[in-house]
């Protein structure tokens, strides 16, 4: 048991840093760990269930805490990238600890609603899973078309859609790019929206620490229901990640709120990786990059070992909880203190920094031409939603040829 709870923390240490520092990613942690568990395994002979349940509580750590650069620093990563405007309208509201608070309250709340169904939900992989994947392009196909014909600029949002949904299609299918999704989407949501805020005389107000929030609760059941059933789209299809299963929920959960949708956005992320579990103990088939590194170290799962892991899941997001609130605070503390202006181009620096380390020179140029992508909806006023055309339209051609 001592053992079992030490690798649990460790990975809930190691989420904290892969949450708060943009580019650092959970794959690249678990990756190296098991790179190094041989050499682990040789020195102190540890179980490898216990690796198991560090890269668990990693990733379920990880989606309580990203939303904090998301919020304060317009930093995405693929999992809170929609979050990034509203997000950043708490924030110029003196609201940024709320909007964390709301995340927070999704991704507990999803979390554990997707245990609850923990049940239904292996029954519904196990017995409907070869009809729903054939049928999921076409459902892409008419969400995104609904997208494109509900919103005023029908025209615009087409273009923004194309443009986007092909650069994506180049990037993603370019083997010498490394992590190419962080350079995209930071410079489609990030650097834009931080870039066209420098015309605007915004200053960071001093941030509230809300210690209550009014949300009206068909609005909260709706943004829960929505990224559990979102979240169990993305777990149990190839291609899908949560950012397409967040325009998926979007359209789920019509009329929310800027509360319930920053409630959706921290709910769906958490319930892909829950799920995730689901569809590995049924289908043997890994759907993100912490399962996909469980896989190489145990090749099934059994019910045992599926209960220790969702206990581990349960243990690190209840203590992110905390966690993520505590890190709240203090970026709520210190952002106002800073220049606005001053801030952004900090950030944006920071951002293209790190895309060089990570991505090298091809992903600054990524990172200049997503900036300019993202620029059209802001300037336009069209739906930003559009430009997630560069996962949505990569994924419909991957599964049209799958």
């Amino acid at each position: 048991m001592l053992t079992y709870l030490i690798a649990i923390f460790l990975g809930i240490f190691f989420g904290i840093f892969t949450g708060l520092i943009p580019g650092i990613h959970v794959n690249l942690i678990s990756l190296i760990t098991i790179s190094l568990f041989p050499l682990i395994n040789k020195t102190i002979k540890i179980n490898s269930i216990y690796i198991c349940c560090f890269i668990i509580s990693l990733s379920i750590t990880h989606t309580f805490l990203d939303a904090i650069p998301s919020i304060f620093l317009g930093a995405p990563d693929s999992n809170t990238v929609l979050g990034v405007l509203p997000g950043h309208r708490y924030l110029l509201k003196g609201l940024g600890y709320q909007a964390l608070k709301l995340t927070v309250i999704g991704s507990l709340f999803s979390l554990i609603v997707s245990i609850l169904l923990f049940p239904v939900f292996v029954y519904i992989i196990k017995y409907t899973y070869l009809i729903i994947k054939d049928y999921i392009v076409f459902i892409l196909i008419i969400i995104t078309i609904y997208m494109i014909l509900r919103d005023n600029k029908k025209i615009t949002s087409l273009i923004v859609f194309l443009i986007s949904g092909v650069f994506g299609y180049l990037v993603l299918n370019n083997s010498h790019i490394t992590n190419p999704l962080f350079p995209m989407l930071s410079g489609m949501y990030g650097v834009s929206t931080l870039a066209y805020s420098l015309n605007s005389t915004f200053k960071i107000p001093p941030q509230r620490i809300s210690k209550k929030i009014f949300i009206k609760p068909i609005h909260f059941i709706k943004a829960i229901l929505s990224s559990s059933v979102a979240g169990f789209i993305t777990s149990l299809l190839p291609g899908v990640g949560s950012s397409q299963g967040a325009v998926i929920a979007m359209q789920l959960a019509r009329n929310i709120g800027d509360h319930g949708f920053m409630i959706l956005m921290g709910g769906i992320n958490t319930v892909n990786f829950t799920l995730s579990l689901a569809t590995f103990y049924v289908l043997n088939k890994a759907r993100n990059g912490s399962i996909v590194s469980i896989q190489k170290i145990i090749n099934s799962l059994s019910t045992n070992n599926l209960i220790i892991f969702i206990s581990s899941a349960l243990i690190a997001g209840c203590v992110s909880v905390f966690l993520a609130l505590f890190f709240g605070r203090i970026f709520s503390k210190i952002i106002s203190k800073v220049n606005y202006k001053s801030l952004i181009i900090s950030i944006i620096s920071f951002i293209t920094i790190l895309t060089f380390l990570i991505s090298d020179k091809i992903g600054v140029f990524i990172l200049i031409i997503s900036f300019f992508i993202g620029l059209i909806p802001a300037i336009t006023k069209c739906s930003r939603t559009h430009a997630m055309g560069c996962l949505i339209l990569p994924t419909i051609f991957y599964l049209i040829n799958f």
